[in-house]
């Protein structure tokens, strides 16, 4: 008789009938191949994201860079939200390093401090629009309803990626408050206003024009370049912070 073998768990031999037990280690396994199938998925919607427009990403086209049945990606997440979720928690990591960095670069003046972050977060939604998207689709969600379309695991892992993205851009402005650059205030709102509002002027880059009234009833277009809108954010977060 042969034995079954570590993958085939839950199977039973056609001369053995009695309940198949599941040891630790056998859970470990499946726990961890299950972690690898996860990783894989989120990793191939990555790259499809970062390809081509998030809006024309759909499961059929994510489970078909797997190599996998679109039904085995439901079986580790509730759908394209929950995906949209978590590739916006992995962006969130990238960028956590290059605010990092950007903040190291220049701790000892709170202005340059400031428009470094600024300018990294800048630089990093022109270099991955994906994330700009994914993070719109889901600000747009009331609470209710993305909470009925993404697992509550999931939206933990994206709450903490962004609030630790928010750290360093409120521990900017704290350092900037106590060093008397800045104005006292609510940092911690001022940060999510930033984060959201930078989501919002982050759009102006994606189409590169603005709207303005030449005459009265007439509309016109003008270009506007990537580095015109870092700037301009970046400007603005020192007004806001300082407001003297």
């Amino acid at each position: 008789m042969s034995s079954a073998g570590a993958d085939d768990v839950g199977e039973e031999s056609a001369a053995d009938t009695s309940p198949v037990v599941r040891t630790p280690s056998r859970q470990s396994a499946a726990a961890a191949r299950r972690r690898a199938r996860e990783q894989q998925i989120l990793a191939a919607t990555r790259r499809l994201f970062d390809e081509s427009a998030v809006r024309d990403a759909q499961i059929d086209d994510i489970a078909k860079a797997v190599g996998i049945n679109r039904a085995i990606i439901y079986r580790h997440f509730s759908g394209k939200e929950e995906l949209f979720a978590l590739a916006v928690e992995s962006y969130l990591e990238e960028l956590r390093g290059r605010l990092e960095e950007a903040a190291a670069a220049h701790a000892d003046d709170p202005e340059a401090r400031l428009g470094a972050v600024v300018g990294a977060f800048v630089d990093y939604g022109l270099e991955y629009p994906a994330f700009i998207d994914c993070a719109q689709t889901l600000m747009r969600r009331p609470g209710p309803e993305l909470l009925e379309q993404v697992s509550e695991g999931a939206l933990l892992r994206l709450g903490r990626a962004i609030a630790t993205c928010l750290r360093t851009l409120t521990d900017t402005l704290d350092a900037g408050v106590a060093s008397g650059a800045f104005q006292k205030g609510d940092t911690v709102l001022l940060a999510n206003y930033m984060y959201a509002t930078g989501l919002g002027a982050m759009q102006l880059a994606r189409i590169g024009m603005v709207v303005k009234e030449s005459a009265p009833g007439m509309p016109a277009i003008s270009r506007i370049s990537g580095d015109q809108v870092r700037d301009f954010l970046v400007s603005t977060a020192v007004s806001l912070a300082k407001r003297r």
